[in-house]
């Protein structure tokens, strides 16, 4: 292994964003600094990447289009992570997303530095099943061999790795979800609705087609049509080169027929959380475990989402809150017509049911001891 010599070992964080590292991983990232590691971090730079360097980390800009299939770019990425990770020698690497998963597994395999494979979602190459697939599956089981493990968020994706022949399943390890702390996202004192406020729907989530936006505009249509004075809320930011994005003209439409009132981009989701009576997501994505939905229901709100990978792991059903059809906007519509329906301390009973299932299934605390297991397995060796 490298830097034997080095007092703290050094541990690497790949992602396709500064902001995803920051907004998943960054209580990972914090405890294992408390803990004496370094923590370099190499992404995309955008405006989170400022918070990591004040978070203490070591910052490295990648440059890379996630989006792009060009054969070309992808040996430029390959060379530019085998590069830097030749330059600054890291002791161990977690890489996240696609790209970075098959790219970075390969150049840090390349070196001889130990790396985990962290699949967050299987995203639209899994889910099109096209020519791409057939690109990303090989890609990716040249890759995963070099790897000391995979991790999953969900026992599906995993499945699929599995059936498919892309990874050995002694490998494979699936965690809960990426975490969430619970005491940064709780709200003790949630109470019942006062009775002169609307009732407030909320879904907070990147403005993909995908994550079922245009499915929550129709819903809050059809309820709108039965007189309910309810307040559907929006809260998430564009990515405007994304093939998936929604357009500014269908937000712009919503608006003005009264139907979603958007909110921007919240860098703190918690006062938008804090003021509604139910989270709504009805992705039809290939999810891992959805953040926005443990922050949700850590948040005691009672939570409606499809029945979909890695959303039903965080709601069970009538229990927590309720799963609706995948693209079925009046199933939807009736699922959220009950929680509204609901007496208020029925609403309350889901919440706390919520928050007691994501204390116990989806602590962050669960995840960080998965991450130090492993490091401190590799060093054991």
């Amino acid at each position: 292994m490298y830097s034997k010599g080095r007092a703290h070992k050094l541990i690497a964080f790949v992602s396709n964003s500064a902001w995803s590292v920051y907004n998943f991983r960054l209580d990972v990232i914090r405890d294992l600094m408390a803990n004496g590691f370094e923590v370099m971090v190499l992404a995309p730079d955008d405006e989170y990447s400022a918070y990591l360097k004040e978070s203490g980390c070591r910052f490295i800009p990648l440059d890379f289009n996630n989006k792009t299939k060009n054969p070309v770019a992808e040996l430029a990425f390959y060379r530019q992570l085998r590069s830097l990770y030749r330059e600054h020698r890291p002791d161990f690497i977690f890489h996240y997303v696609a790209k970075p998963n098959i790219y970075g597994s390969l150049a840090a395999a390349a070196i001889g530095i130990p790396s985990v494979a962290v699949i967050t979602g299987l995203g639209y190459p899994f889910a099109k099943r096209n020519w791409l697939y057939h690109v990303v599956k090989q890609l990716y089981k040249k890759a995963l061999r070099k790897t000391r493990e995979v991790w999953f968020l969900n026992n599906e994706d995993a499945k699929i790795f599995i059936n498919e022949h892309i990874v050995n399943i002694e490998k494979v390890k699936v965690l809960p979800g990426e975490g969430v702390d619970t005491d940064y996202f709780s709200n003790p004192h949630r109470g019942a609705r006062k009775e002169s406020e609307p009732f407030t729907f909320l879904m907070s989530t990147r403005l993909l087609k995908s994550k079922g936006i245009s499915l929550y505009a129709d819903a809050a249509r059809i309820l709108k049509k039965k007189n309910y004075a309810v307040r559907f809320e929006l809260i998430g930011f564009f990515e405007q080169h994304h093939p998936d994005s929604i357009s500014r003209e269908d937000l712009d439409r919503w608006h003005k027929e009264g139907l979603i009132h958007y909110g921007g981009f919240a860098k703190d989701v918690r006062p938008f959380l804090q003021r509604a009576d139910c989270f709504v997501f009805p992705s039809f994505y290939n999810e891992g475990v959805p953040r926005c939905l443990m922050e949700a229901a850590s948040m005691e709100l009672p939570v409606i989402t499809s029945n979909n990978r890695g959303c039903k792991e965080v709601v069970v059903n009538n229990t927590t809150g309720f799963l609706c059809h995948v693209h079925d906007p009046f199933d939807l519509a009736d699922k959220m017509e009950k929680v509204i329906n609901l007496p208020a301390e029925e609403r309350l009973r889901l919440g706390r049911n919520g928050r007691a299932l994501v204390i116990k299934k989806f602590n962050i605390r669960n995840v960080i001891d998965e991450y130090v297991a492993t490091l401190n397995a590799d060093w054991a060796e």
